[in-house]
């Protein structure tokens, strides 16, 4: 299936696409799309309406696409996951996942306008395979635990302030955590349609020039494993995301290359996930 939520931010319509592409309105199902929605069983309850025929068709037409999930309680970013963008960047290859967080606030709908911030010159592109999480998972005892406690997949646009990010601190999270820095979406795609997720392409391309174009295949560490060893670490809770990584290609690996500027336009999907599209503003 594929989850939806479709209105202005912070009015939202819960929905789901049908096989045809016809979205309908969850509002008689559930608030909202969220972590308390995905801990009680929702999208086994969306299935079985969708299923039954009973739900209300929903006019998308000219409306705002929201991010699938409401109100994330946590980001949960990997850094370096792709052999190529660590080559890129002149970084080794790590032997353990490379750990950060995003303010989940920064989560905002796949089309809309990304602010570029005051005193931003090095505003970078990362087009992500977003993991959601579906059921509590702590302390997991293998990667294999790790389907069971999956909602679904997402486009997820990290978009990083370099400058921020690497040279005014020694964390990461300052140049992650700007607002509107992650467009999520369109979808929320359940794992059954999705199928192996390390055999996705990832595209994105700055106004129509392709930037990244890579495969999850070549995660260093795979979305299952990201989720037994974050487990280890901190309990992962329903509709909490997981970005994992971004492939070769963005500005900081490709020397010459300008970073993005207010009036640029950044379209990026991932197979089967759907298409995000933004312009840049400034602040």
């Amino acid at each position: 299936m594929k989850l939806l939520r479709v209105g202005d931010p912070g009015r939202e319509i819960p929905a789901v696409l049908g096989e045809d592409g016809v979205a309908f309105s969850l509002a008689g199902v559930t608030a909202d799309i969220d972590g308390t929605f995905l801990a009680s069983g929702g999208i086994d309850r969306v299935g079985r309406e969708l299923a039954g025929g009973s739900l209300p068709r929903l006019d998308t037409a000219g409306r705002r696409t929201g991010a699938p999930v409401a109100r994330p309680g946590k980001v949960v970013c990997v850094g370096l996951n792709y052999r190529d963008h660590a080559e890129e960047t002149g970084a080794a290859v790590p032997e353990r996942p490379v750990v950060f967080m995003k303010d989940p606030f920064t989560v905002v709908g796949p089309h809309d306008a990304v602010r570029i911030p005051r005193g931003s010159v090095k505003t970078d592109w990362e087009v992500e395979l977003a993991v959601v999480i579906g059921t509590e998972a702590r302390y997991l005892t293998a990667p294999a635990e790790a389907a069971g406690h999956i909602a679904g997949y997402a486009v997820s646009h990290d978009v990083s302030e370099r400058e921020f990010q690497l040279e005014y601190s020694a964390q990461w999270d300052l140049g992650k955590s700007c607002e509107t820095f992650n467009p999520l979406g369109p979808w929320l795609v359940t794992p059954d349609e999705v199928g192996d997720p390390q055999r996705l392409g990832l595209r994105l391309s700055v106004n129509g020039e392709v930037r990244q174009d890579g495969n999850t295949g070549n995660m260093v560490f795979d979305a299952a494993y990201l989720v037994w060893y974050l487990s280890q670490y901190m309990v992962l809770r329903p509709g909490d995301v997981i970005n994992t990584g971004t492939p070769a290609g963005v500005a900081l690996g490709l020397p010459g290359t300008p970073y993005l500027r207010a009036g640029d336009t950044v379209e990026l999907s991932v197979d089967g996930l759907g298409t995000q599209r933004q312009k840049l503003v400034d602040a």
